[in-house]
């Protein structure tokens, strides 16, 4: 009901004070409208995310290589797409409309779960369509971010989102473990109640979710030419390199988790609660981290992160186990996620010319996506060779080098509007 009234007041001019309006997150009333579409959503996609691995690995008995495949194609198969809702996004000048539509497909995807039963082909079909609904919104909802933010508050703004977004992640295995247990393990009931919640995100988002578009400055037409102009300017190029270098030594959440299971020998009906664990830490840092990332500078944050995912691996196969191992690892990997996810684009809003800024940003998101497609079919493949452990510990080597090297690409990212900044 809170979130319902507050919604409402949003861009009405004698609805509150713009203090107390702004005084809930400290952030502009069209983030936290953003920031509630995500809620949702992510109740919405978490529900199905959190049983995916153990169905496919333990119910379907695929092999770690075949899940690699898949848990690619979830995060990084359709991620070309990001750069045509990005480019559409700005051609049109119409964010809210390209968001809308990546978050309606998601949603009917939802629907096709059911229907494809025991079949890999066709469940990889219909996660194609969700990824392709997440493709095209991911860009568009971030840079109406930025455009609804002062630039010296990108941190907070995202880490004010991003936490929003988490509790619906924090919500979703829950809602997903509550339906199993009351339905005997059926997991299209699962599946259903997942696209009911999410066509009422996509409602959210029509009725409370202002555009951005008028605010756009009148010089530059957007046109395809405008990728090469974005990588002619020095940040933004170091941003994607240091994006899909990130990308490349990032395994799938559905590893991790799965790796933890199988040490900690936790029974099926428990592996949506890892979930749980690792957005709950996220959840509670992700607005801290982006408020200190404004302060002591964003590139620090995002490193401090990757320096916690290497921990992370590290610790699945070290020396102790139980829960002690369960907590660290989980808190470790919500930092993880809380220093790295909204930071990054934190980081890149400032340096992407106004314009064209939803297709850079795009740029960025794909280049990283694209490298966790093929980091995941790589890991799948490690495991299947030459098993788990050395598998995960290659993993952590390689981030420990791509920490050096995402620092290298990072010094010296200017945090001034992209637009008083001369290309490279």
């Amino acid at each position: 009901m809170i979130l319902v009234v507050y919604l409402s007041s949003i861009d009405r001019p004698h609805a509150a004070h713009p203090s107390r309006r702004r005084s809930l997150f400290l952030v502009s009333g069209n983030v936290f409208a953003l920031g509630a579409v995500s809620l949702i959503t992510d109740i919405s996609s978490e529900m199905v995310t959190a049983v995916l691995p153990v169905y496919l690995m333990i119910g379907l008995h695929l092999s770690p290589a075949v899940y690699g495949v898949v848990d690619g194609t979830y995060t990084g198969a359709t991620a070309l797409l990001r750069l045509v809702g990005g480019y559409v996004a700005d051609r049109t000048r119409r964010r809210k409309f390209i968001a809308g539509l990546g978050y309606g497909f998601s949603a009917v995807a939802k629907l096709g779960l059911p229907a494809a039963g025991n079949a890999v082909g066709v469940i990889g079909a219909v996660i194609a369509i969700d990824r392709t609904g997440k493709g095209l919104r991911t860009a568009p909802r971030d840079a109406l971010i930025t455009l609804s933010t002062p630039p010296q508050l990108y941190g907070r703004a995202f880490g004010v989102h991003r936490m929003m977004d988490t509790v619906g992640a924090f919500a979703g295995p829950l809602v997903a473990l509550g339906i199993l247990a009351a339905t005997a393990q059926a997991y299209d009931a699962v599946f259903v109640a997942s696209f009911c919640i999410a066509a009422f995100g996509v409602l959210v988002l029509v009725l409370f979710v202002r555009d951005r578009g008028g605010e756009q400055p009148s010089k530059g037409t957007v046109a395809l030419s405008s990728l090469g102009g974005l990588l002619r300017i020095a940040p933004v190029r170091r941003l994607v390199l240091a994006a899909c270098l990130a990308g490349m030594v990032t395994i799938g959440d559905g590893f991790v988790y799965l790796l933890l299971q199988r040490r900690e020998d936790l029974s099926v009906g428990w592996f949506p609660l890892l979930a749980v664990g690792t957005n709950l830490s996220y959840l509670l840092l992700a607005t801290p981290l982006g408020v200190l990332a404004d302060k002591i500078g964003r590139q620090k944050v995002v490193l401090a992160g990757y320096t916690a995912l290497m921990l992370v691996y590290l610790l699945l196969f070290g020396p102790f186990g139980g829960w002690p191992l369960l907590v660290v690892v989980l808190a470790l990997y919500g930092l993880f996620y809380a220093s790295t996810d909204g930071v990054l684009i934190a980081l890149a809003g400032p340096v992407l010319p106004t314009g064209v800024r939803t297709t850079g940003i795009a740029l960025i998101q794909t280049g990283q996506a694209m490298a966790y497609l093929v980091s995941s079919v790589l890991f799948g493949l490690a495991w299947t060779v030459w098993g788990p452990a050395s598998a995960i510990r290659i993993a952590a080597v390689l981030v420990a080098v791509a920490v050096f090297a995402v620092a290298l690409l990072l010094r010296g990212i200017p945090s001034t509007d992209a637009d008083e900044e001369e290309p490279a």
